[in-house]
């Protein structure tokens, strides 16, 4: 199986979130082809390679975000520059999924101390339903790598992502006699500077949580004072925060009414002495993990101990002329063998 020619086939077929059939078409027939027993639900895939437990999971995405302004050439196209592959979805995730399936074909006839399952999600981008509907498909688990661009870095906890809906509630009046109303812009600009101050305890590898205004919308006519305004606010949690504490605590502190709008991506962390931990940091040859900002799959393993790492880099993602290298990818593989190889080395011992 040709590396490169492996990734110029996974970024050409577009698999927008929600949009994944036509890869996931693709990739049951070249993996079954590849000799693999290949498992699928919806348009998520997984298959396995070795027996018995501990059993590991190695999980990346299918989907991609859509292309955003800037594209200098068709995203789906791809293209090769000075070494580097640029198509969407290149950095995240296929580079990713091309990484592991090399790692699986290269492990196929290594005798392994367990069982290593490589999944292949839908939605990641969206709301993370692919690797929902796997989890009860997957078990039993005892440990997993989310194949994420990381540089190979090992990360050891990960942002959440909790989105809160704010009303502000006025009342109308004529624009002439606008001391008769209240405005519910206007209460929804003091409640934004508020929100701009606010911070909550810092967290040993994320640092702290701000919150942050995303989207407003508000007003009924040019003429008329305000008697709505509608607000929503993001915050990239931290495991040391509780959901609930944070909801009171910006409730208390604002005029307008607060409540969740979102809260299923939880933030994340693994001790550092876990088997997992120690395995991705050798195959690294790294002495500590770090914090990953960003949201993935990791939010719904269920607290199965778990790092995050990948070929790429996460600030290339969801930019235009994305790319990854062949090296990268290269690189990749023989982290994850290594990776695999130490953590059932360690967990026989």
């Amino acid at each position: 199986m040709d590396p490169a020619a492996l990734l110029e086939s996974l970024v050409s077929i577009p698999s927008i979130s929600g949009e994944e059939g036509p890869i996931a078409d693709y990739l049951f027939k070249l993996l079954s082809v590849e000799g693999f027993k290949v498992h699928r639900h919806g348009h998520s895939l997984w298959f396995q390679v070795g027996e018995g437990n501990p059993r590991l999971l190695f999980v990346s995405h299918l989907d991609t975000v859509p292309p955003c302004e800037g594209w200098t050439t068709n995203p789906w196209a791809p293209r090769w520059e000075s070494g580097r592959l640029h198509a969407l979805g290149a950095n995240d995730a296929k580079g990713c999924v091309a990484t592991l399936i090399l790692t699986a074909k290269s492990l196929k006839d290594v005798p392994l101390q367990g069982s290593a399952i490589f999944a292949f999600t839908a939605e990641e981008e969206t709301d993370g339903r692919g690797i929902r509907e796997l989890m009860p498909l997957l078990q039993p688990l005892d440990a997993a790598v989310v194949c994420e661009p990381t540089g190979l870095q090992v990360c050891i906890a990960q942002r959440g992502e909790l989105v809160l809906r704010c009303k502000a509630h006025g009342i109308s009046a004529h624009v002439g006699h606008a001391h008769e109303g209240v405005n519910a812009i206007a209460m929804a600009a003091r409640d934004m500077v508020k929100l701009e101050s606010m911070s909550f305890d810092a967290h040993g590898l994320l640092g702290s949580t701000q919150p942050v205004v995303t989207e407003i919308s508000g007003g009924r006519a040019h003429n008329q004072v305000p008697d709505r305004c509608e607000f929503y606010v993001a915050l990239r949690t931290t495991p040391n925060l509780k959901v609930s504490e944070v909801v009171a605590r910006i409730a208390a502190e604002l005029e307008s009414e607060v409540s969740v709008h979102y809260d299923n991506y939880l933030p994340q962390a693994t001790d550092p002495g876990q088997p997992i931990v120690q395995a991705a940091l050798e195959s690294a040859g790294l002495s500590e993990g770090i914090g990953s900002s960003t949201a993935s799959d990791w939010a719904f393993l269920n607290n199965i101990p778990a790092v995050k790492a990948g070929p790429g880099d996460t600030h290339r993602s969801h930019r235009p002329d994305e790319w990854l290298t062949l090296e990268e990818c290269l690189q990749g593989v023989a982290f994850y063998r290594s990776l695999a190889s130490a953590y059932f080395r360690r967990m026989a011992e």
